[in-house]
């Protein structure tokens, strides 16, 4: 299973000079099985490169999964070149949301007055999966949705493939119950042995004083489910805004550093764009 990173800054896309080594665009994963088959997790602004990526390079169809609608995991979606072309095939999976709540959520990114380009005018054949099952499967991937802590509710999702497995919770408050959200204990299960966890780790302690209840983690509490889990890599997720390249080192080597205080050897680190795995 491969797995690669286009967009994990978090809330709003940055650049300038001091987000380089990390990038700007928000959250947007590509998960390609053995066989190429590809599900695209939310159509933040990293979208948009994929989007020219799988236009040039001949694949004409994929799936899609959302973890929630918030803005910055679906701002990026009208610039996501294949729904242009009218030879690309697009399943959106029902997760975390039935088939109608989907394509109105769609629909209304591109709406006027807000964009020229209305959902309707769309060339690709786009296809809608009544709704989000216990598991899905997609070519050899098998998927399992899990509810994340977050206002407005959304999905988490684990793919598992020839035993393999990578875990993806992003926007999941692992200190605050959000409605319809799990207990700690409950990721921890659904992270178990995982060989690569992406989490959500935004925040500080000192900068959760204020925004507890925002809908995002503390990193140091991250690294304590990943080693607790006994996950083989965790990749800290949903970078904050205001996080440049060296407060984001600093952050990742500090991370480092509880588990090596723990004397466990957890490969942990900040997930930038472009960054490639094979799980």
């Amino acid at each position: 299973m491969y797995v690669k990173c286009w967009g994990s800054r978090g809330s709003i896309p940055v650049s300038g000079r001091d987000y380089v080594r990390y990038g700007g665009d928000t959250t947007c994963l590509e998960v390609r099985s053995k066989n190429g088959a590809i599900i695209v997790v939310d159509a933040g602004t990293g979208i948009r490169r994929l989007g020219n990526h799988l236009a040039s390079n001949g694949t004409r169809s994929l799936d899609f999964l959302f973890t929630h609608a918030h803005w910055d995991h679906l701002m990026g979606l009208p610039f996501f070149k294949p729904l242009y072309m009218d030879s690309f095939h697009i399943r959106m999976q029902g997760c975390p949301f039935a088939r109608i709540y989907v394509e109105k959520l769609l629909s209304r990114v591109m709406a006027p007055p807000n964009f020229p380009i209305t959902y309707s005018e769309l060339s690709a054949k786009i296809e809608y999966e009544k709704a989000c099952s216990s598991k899905l499967v997609i070519d050899t991937i098998e998927v399992f949705p899990v509810p994340i802590s977050h206002p407005n509710q959304g999905a988490g999702y684990k793919f598992v493939e020839d035993g393999r497995t990578f875990v993806f919770l992003t926007d999941n408050e692992l200190d605050y119950p959000h409605r319809g959200g799990k207990s700690y204990e409950d990721y921890l299960e659904f992270s178990r042995g995982a060989d690569f966890l992406i989490h959500d780790a935004e925040f500080t302690p000192a900068e959760y004083v204020k925004t507890r209840g925002w809908g995002h983690s503390i990193y140091p509490r991250v690294v304590q489910l990943g080693m607790e889990a006994g996950v083989g890599m965790l990749g800290l997720f949903h970078l904050n805004q205001d996080r440049v390249d060296d407060a984001m080192d600093a952050l990742a080597e500090d991370a480092r550093a509880i588990a090596r205080r723990a004397g466990h050897g957890l490969d942990v680190f900040g997930v930038a764009c472009d960054m490639e795995f094979t799980v």
